[in-house]
């Protein structure tokens, strides 16, 4: 399977259980690793026949502004049904991080996997 990878994507968003984690926007960080649906793109050299990056990008962005969540797991697993369903990927890999959220730990953050990556 060919694999589009996005690394140390940021966006702001509202996430978190605690009030005072929801009373402003926090810079998350994202790392996705996206299954593209076929090998055509290698051949065709044509946008159209791949997932398109930026939209991707694009797409989160207008998510995120739009939709708050509890929990980091309950955010990742949301990206990862909207680049399967809207996008077309057979296989995700989603790695939502919080920056500085914890005294003296940098990042804090979860890993999902959906889909069937081909082995």
């Amino acid at each position: 399977m060919d694999i589009i990878f996005l690394r140390e994507v940021r966006l702001d968003t509202v996430i978190g259980v605690y009030d005072w984690e929801r009373q402003a926007p926090q810079t998350i960080e994202l790392d996705l690793d996206i299954g593209i649906p076929s090998e055509q793109p290698c051949h065709s050299d044509n946008i159209g026949d791949t997932i398109h990056y930026g939209v991707v990008v694009e797409r989160l962005r207008t998510l995120l502004a739009e939709q708050h969540f509890l929990l980091l797991e309950a955010l990742a697993d949301h990206i990862a049904t909207v680049i399967r369903e809207e996008f077309g990927a057979p296989w995700v890999r989603v790695a939502v991080t919080k920056l500085g959220i914890l005294p003296r730990v940098k990042k804090v953050g979860v890993i999902i996997e959906r889909g069937q990556r081909p082995r």
